[in-house]
């Protein structure tokens, strides 16, 4: 039995078959779940029909777009992820662990509490702030080369830097924080038709780049002195990637706020699964990104219900001890 479960896992394309399987079934699970249950037929109904109905209203106008936004978030945090474990050697790396949601969110909030009229500019702006945060960690941890837990370390503290900066705004602009409350703790529930048009460009173009460099991010794995005899230019392979990670960061961060934890946990739990090899690795963490923000999204509606709770609890109430889990898993490696 145990021979099968491990030769099954071996095997990457049905590994890769399951989570699609995995994928589909949690999207149907969010749009069917909420106030109102509807059942699959009616989902496919509504999507491919259009029968005008009331659950067509609910489906097509409400549980559509939050599902779709919420895989695509999944997706992009997740991929930012598996880059940043990557190209800083350490899987503790993450979007929010090491600062890069908290550059993206504090530039998103000074657009969204100083200049709302600009609203539209916050995907950009999160990109920018995003890009700023990797850079500036990378920069504070450089010493004849980045060393990981100097990435890491460096990580953390510009994340507590950008995370006084939103506690100013908010200390500044206190009339102004109920609207960015949920842009805080990371929620889902005000997102619209335009906020899936917003994010749709940021993660096409992401997921398709990603899908061309698998091999350099494998070779950069290997560690300077071998990537350098394989060829690689290092530096200019890591600014690449630190530029498409910031830009699947700041995407997502700009459509649902502060969501922690998905860029962390995702990734190595694929890497449980398919193993280091990114050519893989990309793929399931985009299945397993998408599926697992849609579930969470699920449980924020149903747990509690009628009363919702923002998504980025329920992510914060699973990574946090799958981070210790980490660090404990680490320590005794060491």
């Amino acid at each position: 039995m145990k021979s099968g479960i491990k030769s099954i896992i071996k095997n990457k394309e049905i590994i890769l078959i399951l989570l699609t399987i995995l994928f589909v079934c949690s999207f149907f699970l969010s749009v069917a779940n909420g106030a109102v249950k509807v059942s699959p037929a009616e989902i496919v109904k509504s999507i491919f029909f259009k029968e005008q109905n009331i659950n067509y209203q609910i489906i097509w106008n409400v549980r559509l777009p939050r599902t779709l936004v919420a895989a695509l978030v999944g997706i992009c945090l997740s991929l930012s992820g598996a880059i940043l474990q990557g190209i800083m050697r350490n899987p503790l790396a993450g979007p929010n662990i090491i600062g890069v949601s908290s550059g993206a969110g504090l530039f998103a909030l000074i657009i969204l509490i100083l200049f709302p009229e600009y609203y539209y500019l916050v995907p950009m702006g999160a990109f920018v702030g995003a890009l700023f945060a990797t850079l500036f960690i990378y920069i504070l941890a450089w010493k004849e080369g980045a060393q990981p837990t100097r990435l890491v370390l460096a990580g953390v503290a510009v994340a507590s830097l950008f995370s006084a900066g939103n506690n100013a705004l908010m200390t500044f602009f206190p009339d102004r924080v109920s609207g960015v409350l949920g842009f805080m703790v990371g929620g889902l529930s005000a997102v619209q038709w335009q906020d899936f048009k917003m994010i749709l460009p940021y993660t096409i173009v992401g997921v398709l780049l990603v899908m061309f460099l698998p091999n350099k991010l494998n070779i950069l794995m290997l560690g300077d002195e071998v990537a350098t005899g394989l060829g690689l230019n290092i530096e200019r392979t890591r600014f690449y990637f630190i530029i498409l990670s910031s830009l699947l960061a700041g995407s997502a961060v700009s459509v649902v706020g502060l969501l922690g934890f998905v860029g962390l946990i995702v990734p190595h739990i694929a890497r449980i699964f398919i193993g280091s090899d990114y050519k893989y690795l990309f793929p399931a963490a985009i299945l397993l990104g998408g599926s697992i923000v849609m579930i969470c999204d699920t449980l924020s509606r149903v747990l509690f219900a009628p009363m919702e709770i923002p998504v980025g609890i329920i992510m914060s109430a699973i990574g946090a001890p799958f981070f210790l889990y980490l660090l404990r898993v680490r320590g005794e490696n060491r």
